[in-house]
């Protein structure tokens, strides 16, 4: 390391003359203590600006692709499946009461036409029968209003309101035809004949009422 640093300085020594170096080496050291001094008052504020070069746009040529018309495909037209409504349960709130036909027969005339439906074997057209027959003596005496639409459940609380003995006739002759034309039971003569006793009962029950009052 000695040796190096003697052999650059009598080097430097052949090629400078010593007080020139010092000279030099003075000169030197005041610039960078001026130069400590005085910063950054002699680093400029702003530096100048590279610009970048612009490079020239290439504009390349449109490609129109041609329009490529697909043929329309008609699907032909699916039909809902018909759904065959089921039954009705026998408890269903909602069954319409077979209205009177008009002109209302008289109640021998439409006994006979039932009892006839009957010896005819056709006991669920007689069962229905014999119900308008009810709804009709009901309607007589003013005890439920007419009106379409109207069910067994509606019909047994409107007359239970002013005829609260009668419910239970009514209910069971709705019983019935819920069972025979909603449930989709088979009909019997057995059906038959407890449809007319209780037609029979709700003819004494309000003729019994009736004289009370």
């Amino acid at each position: 390391m000695s040796r190096w640093w003697t052999e650059a300085v009598a080097a430097l020594g052949d090629a400078v003359p010593l007080p020139l170096a010092a000279l030099l080496l003075l000169a030197g050291a005041l610039l960078v203590a001026l130069a400590w001094y005085f910063f950054p008052a002699w680093v400029p504020r702003r530096l100048p600006r590279v610009g970048r070069p612009r490079l020239p746009r290439l504009r390349l040529p449109r490609l129109r692709l041609p329009r490529l018309r697909l043929p329309r495909l008609r699907l032909p037209r699916l039909r809902r499946p018909k759904l065959r409504r089921r039954p009705a349960r026998p408890d269903a709130p909602a069954l319409p009461v077979p209205a009177p036909r008009a002109p209302e027969p008289a109640p021998a005339a439409h006994a006979g036409l039932a009892d006839r439906l009957a010896a005819e074997g056709r006991y669920a057209e007689a069962v229905r029968e014999r119900l308008r027959e009810m709804v009709r003596l009901l309607v007589a005496r003013q005890l439920v209003e007419p009106r379409p639409g109207l069910t067994v459940t509606e019909l047994t609380a409107a007359v239970a309101r002013v005829r609260p003995g009668v419910r239970p006739t009514l209910h069971a002759a709705g019983a019935i035809f819920s069972d025979l034309w909603y449930a989709q039971r088979p009909a019997t003569a057995a059906h038959d004949h407890r449809m007319r006793d209780l037609a029979a009962d709700l003819s004494r029950e309000l003729a019994a009422e009736g004289e009370r009052r």
